[in-house]
């Protein structure tokens, strides 16, 4: 119990030193973070490059607005939420919109093994990365983030419809990268 309140009491001051933006707090929770959200901004972005623009465009986010934090509530989580916001601003700024309907998508289930499964967590990155941003975005909200479709289309600005669409799109096209990788899948 002395633990958790010491832990409790060092993000605390932590946080405060931060507010007052005293540079060692500011490096201390950089450091603390960094490899987490870079990994979150990774699966946002075109690549390496982008993904640290988005992190460092977070971080300072997070420097901006620390005194917003709520004591209490996981600093992990307050964190890699600036992240995810600031990756869709990234994403925002970067495309030219294009509304796809529903309609023009043809959605194909079956009962086959996922090539997903036997692959490393670098590749699949890999073909995440090489999506289309806004095939990108939808993906990782929904799939990896667990936003609804409702959700993703007010934070993109999109129709449910589209974010139906694009995440269609965005697994059949992960389909067919995994398929040239592992030719042998789906026949």
């Amino acid at each position: 119990m002395d633990i958790a309140l010491s832990l409790k009491q060092q993000e605390s001051n932590l946080i405060q030193a931060c507010t007052r933006k005293e540079k060692w707090a500011q490096r201390q929770l950089y450091e603390s973070y960094h490899s987490k959200m870079l990994g979150v901004c990774m699966r946002y972005s075109n690549n390496l490059d982008d993904a640290k623009d988005i992190l460092h465009e977070g971080f300072i986010k997070v420097f901006r607005n620390i005194h917003k934090y709520k004591p209490g509530t996981s600093l992990g989580a307050w964190v890699r939420r600036i992240m995810i916001n600031t990756s869709i601003d990234f994403y925002r700024k970067s495309i030219r919109r294009r509304t796809e309907d529903l309609d023009q998508v043809q959605h194909k289930t079956s009962g086959e093994v996922d090539p997903i499964s036997t692959c490393s967590a670098k590749e699949i990155m890999l073909c995440i990365q090489k999506l289309s941003p806004a095939y990108r975005a939808v993906f990782n909200l929904y799939a990896i983030e667990g936003y609804s479709h409702k959700e993703i289309a007010k934070q993109l600005k999109i129709s449910e419809s589209t974010s139906r669409s694009n995440l269609v799109k965005a697994r059949t096209k992960l389909k067919m990268m995994l398929s040239s990788k592992y030719p042998h899948y789906g026949e």
